[in-house]
């Protein structure tokens, strides 16, 4: 079986208008530099049983293209402040790679089918200290598509999300996205309504 990359997932997400313009990083503990965006045209297709049972279960399977990360993606149930995400290449077409299939298994072995697509034009920066990459910021416009029933939804958001050189203790993060959090409001962003894209392209 392909061995999966894993990645530990600790973000914030914040909603912002269209014209909002990019948050001043400051003030940001650690943070020394900010790159210029690198622009990212991503295309994402979220799969699940017809009755929910990943989401159920927290976990979200999609297959995206375009980014440094593309192929198919696993991102499983929350653990704490964090999420694993494990990704796998795009393989040959569009059907499922029976390692992906295999790791779906330990939530459901039922047929999987396409529930939104979710295009995203992103710009990225990093965050950089001392030891590296403190974290990443993307700045996201959405434009995605309810594959239920072809509703449409567009709008523009924020993630921030810590980087190998990013505090490890509770206290260093918990300072590091406060200082985030009053940037972003200082620009005119606010906590976000949804827990994720996916959520938010389904109208929840």
């Amino acid at each position: 079986m392909t061995e999966p990359s894993r990645t530990v997932e600790v973000e914030r997400k914040y909603d912002v208008d269209v014209g909002t313009p990019l948050p001043r990083w400051d003030a940001i503990p650690g943070v020394e530099a900010v790159t210029a965006g690198e622009v990212r045209a991503l295309d994402a297709r979220y799969f699940d049983t017809a009755d929910g049972e990943l989401a159920r279960a927290g976990v979200a399977l999609r297959r995206r293209t375009g980014g440094p990360d593309e192929g198919w993606h696993v991102k499983g149930p929350r653990q704490g402040d964090g999420r694993l995400e494990l990704g796998w290449p795009l393989g040959e077409g569009d059907a499922l790679p029976d390692a992906v299939a295999a790791t779906v298994s330990d939530w459901t072995t039922a047929p999987l089918a396409p529930l939104a697509r979710i295009e995203n034009d992103r710009t990225a920066y990093l965050l950089t200290g001392r030891s590296g990459v403190v974290a990443e910021f993307v700045d996201d416009r959405v434009r995605a598509t309810d594959l239920r029933d072809g509703t449409q939804r567009e709008w523009r958001e924020w993630e921030m999300e810590l980087g190998p050189a990013a505090p490890t203790d509770d206290a260093g993060r918990a300072a590091f996205f406060d200082a985030v959090e009053r940037a972003v409001l200082a620009a005119g962003g606010r906590e976000s309504a949804s827990g994720s894209k996916l959520a938010r392209a389904l109208g929840f």
